[in-house]
């Protein structure tokens, strides 16, 4: 995740080692990796294919991908998974656990032990490629069922006969990591940007289904097209009905800069517990209208500007770090990294984006389905964000 950070907020030499290690991870040897193939796929694994090379394109912490070529001439992605990783999460993050307690390197109000607990299961799930084949596919129905969403979006299909709980291997997609459009024109940055922030809230207030890795690798922007090509989607998980709609609620009220409201939502959720000291309240209550800026912002909100946003919500989350009194709700690890790594990409890409537009019609998507009584848990209208 900080290797996608504003580079405002980053040392130069720090960035850089970060993009390299996002850039790749050490390869299998030839004999370990036939032997994976072999073990996932059967020792007829080469006969399913036209073509293998058997240097990989790509190499990363959980596995490395290389290129095929099936019988009726598609190009393919295997992603092959290095051998004992699952067997390794638990331990893994218990040994950092172990280093952190002893360094004293992370505050306790991080409240690490919970941050471990979370990060244990989605690395779990991460590791499952049969998990990830079906989070894929049906990701792939809910674009191509979308009208907005389908010209824009493409998710690969799998070859189910190619895949396994340790192999996933699906149609081989073409696109620059979606970082290298910060090279393109203004007008193809502002697209680029608002389909993918369209994609976001789509994610979270339609579906409940989201894909929270926002690395850069894995939207892959194919100009020719002018098409994101998604792939990865083993980060891919549901939130449940009530956490989506007491999000919207605290999301339109950041966006109205409701500080009531925002403590009210806050204390629903988890975030708060009521008991907080006023210098805790009051940075949290900044720190979301600070983030709500562009949902509250009629028009284009220009993310040319955003540095100083971004600098802001990092001093509030040291004076949050510091007073916090409870964890965050598990249901927002996750969903905080796709969402500050959606508007990073905005950032990145210096974009101009109808955010304030997005976001009304996301929220009036929810509350038609939810029904627009008076009730006391329904949604506020709509003029309400106003």
């Amino acid at each position: 995740m900080l290797s996608i950070q504003d580079e405002d907020l980053l040392p130069p030499g720090f960035q850089a080692a970060l993009e390299r290690v996002r850039a790749g991870a050490d390869v299998m040897p030839r004999r370990q990796l036939d032997a994976a193939l072999a073990a996932e796929l059967g020792p007829s694994w080469r006969a399913r294919l036209a073509a293998f090379d058997p240097a990989p394109v790509a190499a990363a912490s959980i596995g490395q991908v290389h290129r095929g070529t099936l019988h009726d001439g598609r190009a393919v992605a295997i992603k092959v998974q290095y051998p004992g990783v699952a067997q390794s999460i638990e331990s893994d993050v218990d040994n950092l656990l172990r280093v952190v307690r002893l360094t004293n390197i992370l505050p306790k109000s991080l409240f690490v032990n919970n941050l471990t607990k979370v990060a244990k299961k989605e690395l779990a799930l991460e590791c499952d490629y049969e998990y990830e084949a079906a989070s894929q596919a049906r990701y792939a129905a809910l674009v191509a069922a979308d009208p907005e969403l389908a010209p824009l979006f493409f998710v690969p299909p799998i070859v189910p006969d190619l895949s396994s709980r340790g192999v996933l291997t699906s149609v081989w997609v073409e696109g620059v990591h979606i970082d290298r459009v910060a090279e393109l024109g203004q007008e193809a940055r502002d697209r680029v940007a608002t389909s993918l922030l369209t994609l976001t809230l789509r994610e979270l207030f339609d579906w409940r289904f989201m894909q929270t890795d926002p690395n850069w690798g894995n939207f892959l922007y194919d100009e020719a097209t002018g098409r994101i090509n998604l792939v990865d989607f083993g980060a891919s998980r549901d939130f449940p009905i009530t956490f989506v709609r007491e999000y919207l609620h605290m999301v339109a009220a950041c966006a109205r800069r409701d500080r009531e409201a925002i403590i009210r939502h806050s204390i629903n959720m988890g975030f708060l517990t009521g008991e907080e000291e006023q210098v805790m309240l009051d940075a949290h209550v900044e720190a979301g209208s600070v983030v709500g800026i562009p949902f509250g912002t009629p028009g284009l909100y220009d993310f040319a500007t955003h540095s100083t946003v971004t600098k802001r919500v990092t001093e509030l989350g040291a004076v949050m770090l510091r007073h916090r009194l409870t964890p965050p709700p598990d249901d927002s690890y996750s969903l905080h990294r796709k969402l500050s790594g959606a508007f990073l990409a905005c950032i990145k890409l210096k974009a101009r984006v109808p955010c304030h537009q997005l976001f009304e019609e996301a929220y009036a998507r929810f509350q038609a389905k939810e029904g627009t009584g008076e009730g006391e848990h329904d949604l506020p209208r709509i003029a309400s964000l106003h």
